[in-house]
């Protein structure tokens, strides 16, 4: 549920329980009603950080105005940070969301910037270019997420969050 989202892209995804999209980095407009804020998530939602379409949330955050930047830092920790913070602090607020499942990209786990961009839509060339290095495999942040995995609860299986599985039709 990306994109334009009429009445009949909600209707199909609630008939048939599939979760909804929630991406932390459209959440601060600024509006409490705002979906995209974890506050109104519901259970069967997907949170993530950002895409492989947006900038890495340090490099989002960079980019925006200062009050922009107050704004997210009163919803995630009420006190004004450095944008080095800023990606790891919106990887703890997905992971402590309602929402089933919870995801950021790796260039969010290490904290990278702007220069770590995966894809710019609309951009014919230059994008699907960043790679990981062996060495970002052993970063100390993956220890950061087992610890953050584990003391937000989010080390089940997928049925722990409510996830079911789809059944394939069999055709005799």
């Amino acid at each position: 549920d990306l994109g334009l989202i009429t009445p009949d892209v909600g209707a199909l995804r609630d008939q048939f329980q599939l979760p909804g999209m929630r991406i932390l980095q459209f959440a601060f407009d600024g509006h409490q009603d705002n979906p995209y804020l974890p506050a109104n998530y519901v259970r069967n939602t997907v949170a993530y950080t950002g895409t492989h379409d947006n900038p890495t949330t340090r490099g989002w955050f960079e980019g925006l105005t200062d009050d922009q930047r107050e704004r997210i830092w009163k919803y995630v920790k009420g006190e004004r940070a450095r944008s080095s913070q800023t990606a790891h602090a919106l990887i703890e607020l997905a992971w402590s969301s309602i929402a089933a499942l919870a995801l950021a990209p790796l260039q969010d786990l290490l904290n990278l910037g702007k220069e770590a961009r995966m894809n710019t839509p609309g951009r014919p060339e230059g994008n699907w270019r960043w790679r990981s290095t062996e060495d970002m495999l052993f970063d100390s942040a993956f220890e950061w997420l087992r610890e953050l995995t584990k003391s937000t609860g989010r080390s089940g299986t997928p049925a722990a969050y409510g996830l079911k599985k789809l059944e394939a039709s069999s055709s005799n």
